[in-house]
């Protein structure tokens, strides 16, 4: 069962608990010891940012799957996330310049993580804080070519996954995969915490990976008999069909769908149940339109089934991961304690490019 590493960083003797825990994740995920060097050299950086300019924070370290792909292309990556409720970045592109400074750091850590990770997002408002995710995975995939399959169908999908209080397995996991022009993402959250309800939400995704094909009442049909042996788990998922632009839901049990919709947000609805356990006799599919401003969040119940995305979520458009990170993030506040496992995903258009 795939592990993630919570690790409060409040002190110097933690940036070394987060480098381990880089290394212990890259070399989970196969990658070479070069690899696995940028993995403990970002995650080093980001720790030690969050001391240096927020006084505290912490770090969440996964292995994520990328899109998987008919072709076959390697599809694991190491993420590397760090969140603060800190004094935030007023000079957010300036942060990347070697040399810029707000104290006494170094100055070269950011550019330094955004050089060497296949993937580097910030966010960062001031007076709320500051979010950093990078990614880094085999060395045969390097940074996403704008020829990517998964980048020229203009979606892209991440999330974010933190295990409640500090447990070395989450009973949350997300996933996502590609058949042709269709993506499809789903969020499992297994029945209880620890070890078991890991189990099934596991088993959740490596039914995804057979599955890519499928609506998504469909997929959940087939994980009713995937995960019979488990727990069992609350699961939905997302289809998004990228030539008609039309975006398929269906879930069974408390996770949650938030769409941004025009300029509201909307609930999509699951049905009462438990995969594995209670299937309803039908799955209803929801069916809408998908627009450049759409952006999709899927929540587990470590967030409560009343919250709401502020209206600045997801804007600027960035790397979907960030956004699931910055959700995470205000959610975890002192106002808001987190009583449960926390996974979010976040299916959203592709930024374009900076020049």
């Amino acid at each position: 069962m795939p592990r993630v590493w919570h690790v409060p960083v409040h002190d110097a003797t933690r940036v070394r608990d987060v480098r381990v825990a880089a290394e212990e994740a890259a070399a989970r995920a196969g990658l070479d010891e070069q690899r696995r060097a940028a993995c403990a050299l970002v995650a080093t950086e980001l720790a030690t940012n969050l001391l240096k300019h927020a006084e505290a924070g912490e770090v969440v370290v996964d292995v994520v799957d990328l899109a998987v792909l008919p072709e076959g292309r390697p599809g694991r990556a190491v993420q590397i996330t760090a969140l603060d409720h800190g004094p935030g970045i007023a000079d957010v592109t300036g942060a990347f310049e070697d040399g810029f400074t707000t104290g006494g750091s170094l100055g070269a850590g950011l550019g330094t993580c955004r050089r060497i990770a296949d993937a580097f997002g910030l966010h960062s408002v001031v007076g709320r804080g500051t979010v950093a995710v990078a990614r880094v995975g085999p060395a045969t995939a390097g940074p996403v070519p704008e020829e990517d399959p998964v980048r020229s169908l203009g979606v892209h999908a991440g999330g974010v996954n933190v295990p409640f209080a500090g447990a070395e397995l989450s009973g949350d996991a997300w996933s996502w995969v590609r058949s042709g022009d269709r993506v499809t993402l789903m969020l499992a959250d297994g029945l209880g915490h620890g070890a078991e309800a890991a189990r099934a939400s596991d088993a959740a995704v490596e039914e995804l990976r057979h599955c890519a094909r499928l609506s998504p009442a469909e997929l959940l049909q087939r994980l009713h008999t995937a995960l019979s042996g488990t727990r069992g788990a609350a699961v939905a998922a997302a289809q998004l069909d990228t030539w008609t632009g039309r975006l398929r839901f269906a879930g069974i049990g408390n996770v949650t769908a938030r769409l941004r919709d025009g300029g509201r947000w909307r609930t999509l609805l699951s049905r009462p149940g438990i995969v594995g356990a209670h299937r309803p006799r039908t799955v209803r599919e929801d069916e809408v339109h998908w627009t450049p401003q759409s952006l999709l969040i899927l929540h587990t119940d470590g967030l409560s089934s009343r919250w709401t995305p502020p209206a600045d979520t997801g804007v600027p458009p960035a790397d979907p991961a960030v956004t699931a990170a910055v959700v995470v993030r205000d959610a975890g506040s002192a106002a808001r304690p987190v009583r449960d496992d926390t996974a979010v995903a976040v299916l959203a258009n592709v930024p374009e490019a900076s020049p």
